[in-house]
């Protein structure tokens, strides 16, 4: 009868442990409907770079267990591609001869759990090819953890082109 007892004991300790732990979180891009990015003038090509180099795990989710974890090179990368996916979308190009550049840093990003939905907070900066240099903190919230994790990161990127000195930059 204890021997029945301790192993339904440890059967169930080892069931309850398997949500436990960290798993990865792989950014994805989360679409962007027409319109929420402005029509840009970019006066010359412009590239937008991964200035991020950390590679270390980063937990962006931690709830009851469960941990959610990538790396800011990785979430700056997603960051960047959706970014020059909306610029090519979005902008009006004049005078090829002129280079631009804004390179991109994701720092931190962090989803909480509230009561029956998740809100994140994403910081990033962006170093204009000028020497300027953006730090911004961006919010998002969603009903699903995932959802939200990268609706911030496409929060970001329009929160990047509403930027006066970004629209500026590329116009001149």
């Amino acid at each position: 009868m204890y021997m029945k007892l301790r192993i339904t004991i440890f059967f169930m300790i080892a069931l309850g442990l398997t949500g436990c732990g960290t798993r990865p979180y792989i950014p994805q891009e989360y679409p962007l409907r027409d319109g929420l990015i402005p029509s840009l003038n970019v006066s010359g090509d412009i590239a937008i770079n991964n200035s991020q180099d950390s590679e270390e795990p980063a937990i962006v989710y931690s709830y009851v267990g469960t941990k959610l974890a990538s790396s800011y090179k990785d979430i700056t990368q997603l960051m960047v591609e959706q970014a020059t996916k909306e610029l090519r979308k979005n902008a009006k190009i004049t005078n090829s001869d002129s280079k631009k550049r804004i390179d991109l840093q994701v720092n931190f990003l962090k989803s909480t759990y509230i009561a029956f939905f998740w809100k994140s907070e994403l910081r990033y900066e962006a170093i204009l090819g000028n020497g300027t240099k953006i730090s911004k903190t961006v919010n998002h919230a969603s009903g699903s953890v995932i959802q939200d994790l990268n609706g911030c990161i496409a929060e970001s990127v329009i929160d990047l082109f509403n930027e006066p000195q970004v629209f500026e930059y590329l116009s001149l």
